[in-house]
């Protein structure tokens, strides 16, 4: 597995960054989520032509918002994003994991309403699958970048409610093993999302 040095030093940074906001953290929460990633663009073989439809997603992120700035970490998995009804990919996911910064609008002025957000970083995206001839396999982690929006609202002082709409992005110029890929490895995607909020 080859991984990219800048990524994994983002990826522990966010950790770092996590670890830090716990002490000053005015709201610190729990997300899983469910969604659909949709709209996919790859270079790499795609034998049934489907990465560009809508494919079920799930996971969860751990965020720690203050009263505008905020950290998070984010982890999704995606089974099946290459396999479609022909049968040709047997297994396949695409999984994400991601440090990130979140602006959001002022705790005190949206305390009862919903909070709109944006949210963006860096991250690691982990591509796979398995053909029903072994021939065109791929196992491969490149780095990534995600970016998007969303909001969020409570319905009790500890549970409420999220959604959100971001776009995740391959970056760099990994050059996948012949035959794999057309040219550089690229893969993106957008990602909506559906998320209980659990404060603690």
């Amino acid at each position: 597995m080859s991984i990219h040095p800048a990524a994994t030093c983002t990826v522990v940074l966010a950790g770092i960054l996590l670890a830090s906001a716990r002490t000053f953290a005015e709201d610190r929460q729990i997300r899983p989520f469910v969604g659909a990633t949709f709209a996919g663009a790859t270079t790499f073989v795609d034998p049934e032509l489907v990465a560009g439809d809508a494919h079920l997603t799930f996971g969860a992120s751990a965020a720690f918002l203050g009263e505008v700035l905020g950290v998070e970490i984010d982890v999704a998995d995606a089974p099946g994003f290459f396999e479609g009804d022909k049968h040709l990919v047997v297994l396949s996911r695409v999984t994400t994991i991601s440090g990130n910064v979140i602006v959001a609008a002022p705790h005190h002025r949206t305390e009862y309403s919903l909070r709109p957000y944006v949210v963006g970083g860096f991250g690691l995206m982990r591509v796979r699958t398995t053909t029903s001839f072994d021939v065109f396999d791929v196992a491969r982690t490149i780095p990534a970048f995600d970016v998007g929006g969303g909001a969020l609202g409570f319905l009790t002082n500890r549970v409420g409610v999220s959604w959100e709409l971001r776009r995740f992005q391959s970056v760099g110029s990994n050059t996948a093993a012949a035959g794999l890929s057309f040219g550089e490895e690229h893969l993106s995607f957008w990602r909506a999302t559906m998320a209980v909020v659990l404060r603690y």
